[in-house]
């Protein structure tokens, strides 16, 4: 029998949590466990299901193997160079024709996962040169960046819960124990959520599903859907009202209270609670115990993101946590310190991320931080004139099962004049490609957190180099020279291609040479004020992370105000004129409330699932079907509907069918669709997830439906129809006027 050989212990990448793995090999190399590494400082041996899916992802037959280019006759394997410089002419050429506009790119959620994606990729994209630039923030995060750019004066200054500190969690529209944590990088959150419970804190939820989250919570009140904004803005009032403002260091370095009474005066608790469903006792009793409590945060996540107020929930949020001094202040919402400092490297290069530089060619909608919502993509394809998209990259992303409207995009992909993908998979987007482009991936792969060591709820920093080499029976590329391959033939055919300059360091470094670069001169490195038992009083390099596997724990989140504001006055905006603005929607909805809705689907998380690709792993999807239909038995009872039955539900984009489950966790009136779904399509090499297809929660989300402030898709909150399955008529187009009044 033979032994195994020492264990390799990194980071896993499928979801924000950073647990840490031990992952043992046999004598062969072959993979014999993967488990929770406990001597991990951050995540102490925590790991959930999807972990030991990084070995079914890596030994996945439907792996793609070589670059393929689509034929007459069916996809055929290329040589790497052949494909760099097909992919370069035929973008060079749709530039030179229509402009350089009419390329178009698109990065999915994996990319934050990946270290050598968030360094290199830039390279590719700013090769293009095109305002064409799209990714899965629009969809998830986009409305937190926003209120971070606008109040803080970086896109990427995210507070986060310090969830180990708090006696207070006020949790709106988020199910940490489904996403283990989401813009709050916390592994183990079950067990943290506890924690405040066993020091005498208090976690409520608020949520239209009594989700795995509020069953552990100490109080859970249902709200309808998208109607987050009227409680803030009641537990505002009632703070400036009840005179509950707590005044600490933030009130030297902020500006905009007067204002900001004054704005909060008319949304009195009589006027705002008929619309969220909670009653004005509660909604009182809950702003008393936040401001009162020893320390307090509040943290909302997609509920509070994907609806039509996602900006100004984020906005308000931020504010509730600062009036009541629970901003950059223990137990509040605070900043962190990464070693890979991405904030001030950024700042430093004179990005602090923009707003309405330009507009979308249809919609007229401003970029943010360079990109466009997504929610346009299509349309931008789609409509004939100067500027059409008529070619498309996409960098590990499905946007055909993950972005709104999801039929339509799978038409606009269909009639494009040139696609490559930059991707594992053949899937229901990349089978639009005619040229698809494999990288290596996961274990083969060097793994360092820049995102979400940025969003961690401890600071903490850790390095693993690859485990295995790329398969010798492959022909895979790192992404990174995949990037850099395209980007140089893309400037050589514009004449452009020189030499590096000297500070030019990705063009003139490896990944590791880059991240030691970055570390050395981060906060924790020589020009450091931080240091860590374990440097020995050396800055902190990429060598020292090498001899640390398990990683090294940096310290709980300190204060980081005024110093880390990157505003131009150094001062915190509490009333940004696009927020004040944007109170008018809210204003309309008090003089005019929206007519009722039968029903509203609202999306959910599972544990075993992430991304749409996790469901081509047996061990993820083998079991009970997720993907149903979850309704209150009363609405079903009014319906004549019955468990398990198959049912039609129909938005004004389309319509799908799905299996039923009754639940008494939903709020009455509210219904809910897991997303990343829908691998049904034709030709798609996906072989287990083709035997778990379920169905596509965007084929109902609708395009024309965004925030008007930040651009981002609203997911939540959609009127539809359930019926018995049988085909139906297309329902009127009722909905085209979304942007300004949702409905």
């Amino acid at each position: 029998m033979t032994s195994p050989t020492p264990a390799h212990y990194r980071t896993c990448n499928l979801c924000e949590a950073m647990c840490g793995l031990e992952i043992t090999l046999d004598a062969d190399r072959q993979i014999v466990s993967i488990k929770g590494d406990k001597q991990d400082p951050f995540s102490q041996g925590h790991i959930c299901p999807k972990a030991t899916a990084l070995q079914d992802v890596y030994e996945d037959p439907d792996r793609l193997t070589h670059p393929l280019k689509r034929t007459a006759v069916g996809w055929e394997k290329i040589g790497w160079e052949e494909a760099f410089d097909e992919v370069a002419q035929r973008l060079h050429a749709v530039q030179e024709k229509h402009g350089r506009d009419a390329v178009a790119v698109y990065q999915g959620n994996p990319n934050s996962h990946n270290v050598t994606s968030i360094l290199y990729s830039p390279t590719l994209v700013r090769a293009l040169r095109t305002k064409n630039r799209y990714s899965a923030t629009s969809v998830d995060q986009l409305p937190h960046h926003f209120a971070s750019y606008h109040m803080f004066g970086h896109h990427l200054l995210l507070p986060v819960p310090d969830i180990d500190r708090t006696q207070f969690m006020l949790i709106l529209g988020a199910n940490p124990l489904a996403s283990n944590g989401s813009i709050m990088t916390a592994p183990g959150v079950k067990k943290r959520l506890q924690a405040i419970q066993k020091r005498d804190g208090r976690v409520i939820v608020i949520d239209p599903r009594y989700t795995e989250t509020a069953q552990l919570a100490d109080q859970h009140f249902f709200i309808k859907p998208g109607r987050d904004v009227f409680l803030l803005l009641g537990l505002l009032h009632t703070l400036l009202a009840d005179k509950l403002i707590q005044h600490g260091r933030w009130t030297a370095f902020s500006r905009g209270l007067d204002e900001l009474t004054q704005l909060t005066a008319e949304f009195t608790l009589e006027k705002v609670a008929p619309l969220t469903g909670i009653p004005v006792a509660h909604i009182r009793q809950l702003a008393h115990e936040f401001a009162t409590a020893e320390s307090a945060v509040c943290y909302g996540r997609i509920g509070t993101s994907v609806q039509a107020f996602g900006g100004l929930c984020n906005w308000l949020i931020n504010v509730l946590n600062i009036l009541t001094n629970n901003l950059d202040e223990p137990g509040g919402a605070m900043f962190t310190r990464p070693a890979f400092d991405v904030v001030n490297i950024t700042r430093a290069m004179g990005s602090r991320g923009s707003h309405h530089r330009w507009q979308s060619r249809v919609r007229q909608r401003p970029e943010f931080t360079g990109e466009l919502p997504v929610a346009v993509m299509a349309e931008e394809m789609l409509t004939p004139g100067e500027g059409q998209i008529r070619a498309l990259i996409t960098i590990a992303g499905n946007p055909v099962l993950s972005t709104p409207n999801g039929q339509q995009l799978d038409t606009a992909l269909a009639d494009l004049d040139f696609m490559v993908a930059i991707d594992i998979y053949l899937n229901e987007t990349t089978r639009h490609a005619d040229i698809i482009l494999p990288p290596t991936t996961g274990l083969e792969t060097a793994q360092f957190d820049i995102v979400f060591n940025a969003l961690a709820v401890r600071n903490v920093v850790k390095y693993a180099p690859p485990l295995f080499p790329p398969a010798p029976e492959a022909d895979r590329r790192a992404d990174w020279e995949i990037y850099t391959a395209v980007a140089q033939r893309l400037l050589t055919l514009r004449g452009q291609n020189r030499p590096p300059h000297r500070r030019d360091y990705l063009a003139r470094y490896t990944p590791e040479q880059v991240l030691d670069l970055a570390l050395r001169t981060g906060p924790y490195g020589v020009r450091g004020d931080q240091t860590h038992p374990a440097q020995n009083g050396q800055s902190l390099k990429l060598r020292a992370l090498r001899q640390n596997p398990h990683g090294l724990d940096l310290g709980p989140l300190q204060p980081e105000l005024p110093r880390r504001l990157a505003t131009d006055d150094q001062q915190i905006n509490l009333t940004p004129e696009v927020f004040v603005s944007d109170l008018a929607r809210v204003r309309h909805w008090l003089a005019v409330p929206p007519a009722p809705h039968e029903l509203v689907l609202i999306g959910r998380r599972d544990l075993r699932s992430n991304n749409s690709w996790m469901h081509n792993s047996l061990r993820l999807v083998k079991g009970k079907n997720r993907c149903t239909l979850l309704m209150h038995p009363d609405d079903a009872a009014v319906r004549g509907l019955a468990e398990g039955q198959l049912v039609t539900l129909q938005a004004r984009v389309g319509q799908l069918d799905a299996p039923l489950a009754l639940s008494e966790t939903m709020m009455p009136g509210v219904v809910s669709l897991p997303h990343g779904w829908g691998h049904g399509r034709d030709n798609v090499q996906l072989a287990v997830a083709s035997q778990h297809p379920g169905v596509s929660l965007n084929d109902l989300t609708d395009d024309q439906w965004i925030d008007p402030l930040t651009g981002n898709a609203v997911l939540n909150g959609l009127p539809i129809t359930v019926t018995p399955a049988v085909a139906i008529d297309p329902i009127p187009n009722v909905l085209l006027h979304h942007e300004t009044t949702p409905s």
